[in-house]
């Protein structure tokens, strides 16, 4: 079993939607997850230069609220950067608590497609997943169908499972177990 895993909605995701995705998280980190309706200070994370929103400051605030025992994904509907990198869909804390997850370049609409909530859904989920990963000190996986596989672009993640390949596995059972310990 891994630490707890705390999602806090900072969105305008709907309930069913937000269910599906929790349950997708469970299913695949066999863990339990529970949801919590949040307000960060997000526009202080804007950059008027790029009109988009720095992750690692919504990170930071993340980081601050976040128990030691507890991972905690923001989950923002805003785009978010990084300096190095025009845009990205989440940043972790790596072998922390605290990880931001956008879900605003993975809906259809963002490319002129029509709305696809399944798949909106399953983008977030592997996107959570991946984040999270991270914060249990799993780096990015050359396994073509790995979650933890890098995804540049939305596609990629549209190819990508929601589940950690064998391997990433094997390493996550125990660097969870690790986490559990050192939360002791």
């Amino acid at each position: 079993m891994t630490s707890t895993i705390t999602i806090l909605n900072a969105t305008t995701l709907s309930a069913s939607p937000l269910r599906d995705i929790l349950h997708e998280v469970e299913k695949n980190l066999r863990c339990s997850v529970s949801l919590q309706k949040h307000s960060l200070d997000i526009e202080k994370t804007f950059d008027t230069s790029r009109g988009q929103y720095y992750s690692t400051a919504i990170l930071t605030q993340v980081m601050k609220r976040a128990p030691v025992s507890t991972k905690c994904v923001a989950l923002v509907d805003v785009d978010v950067f990084i300096p190095v990198l025009s845009f990205v869909f989440g940043e972790a804390q790596f072998g922390g608590n605290a990880t931001v997850v956008s879900t605003h370049r993975l809906c259809n609409q963002f490319y002129g497609m029509p709305a696809d909530e399944s798949l909106h859904v399953q983008r977030i989920a592997k996107e959570i997943i991946h984040e999270l990963g991270h914060t249990y000190g799993l780096y990015h996986c050359r396994n073509f169908e790995c979650v933890m596989r890098s995804s540049t672009y939305v596609e990629d993640i549209d190819l990508k499972k929601s589940s950690l390949c064998n391997e990433c596995w094997q390493l996550f059972e125990i660097l969870s177990l690790n986490n559990l310990k050192k939360n002791e």
